[in-house]
């Protein structure tokens, strides 16, 4: 399956605002209508094991059943959102990742964190 970083954003967004010290995310259970219309569950699984495999969720329990529940973001994780989190970062990661014709997720990072701090540079 094609890495979609769109349904990877999606995700870390989902696990910020439901996960806590006390809650998890309980999947498919827990996620969005939004969510379940843009992206099949076959593809919504498949980046979360993504996102588990490259560091950027823990505590990943897969049901027997092909459910999972999701602990929380790593600080990897929560580094990549706050990166990305701006709709014009996003954007411009995008379109560098694009250009370059990379879109795997260590790509985006890069992309992401270098966007970030062109934009820093650019406040001195």
């Amino acid at each position: 399956m094609k890495l979609n970083p769109d349904c990877i954003r999606d995700i870390l967004f989902l696990v910020e605002e439901t996960c806590d010290y006390d809650n998890y995310l309980d999947c498919p259970e827990e996620i969005p209508e939004l969510l379940t219309e843009k992206y099949t569950l076959n593809q919504f699984y498949y980046h979360v094991k993504q996102c588990e495999l490259s560091g950027l969720i823990r505590g990943v329990h897969w049901n027997i059943t092909g459910s999972c529940s999701i602990r929380d973001l790593t600080p990897y994780g929560h580094q990549l959102l706050a990166d990305i989190r701006s709709e014009t970062n996003w954007n411009k990661t995008k379109e560098i990742a694009q250009k370059v014709g990379s879109t795997s997720l260590d790509a985006i990072s890069k992309i992401a964190s270098d966007v970030i701090a062109s934009l820093i540079k650019s406040q001195f």
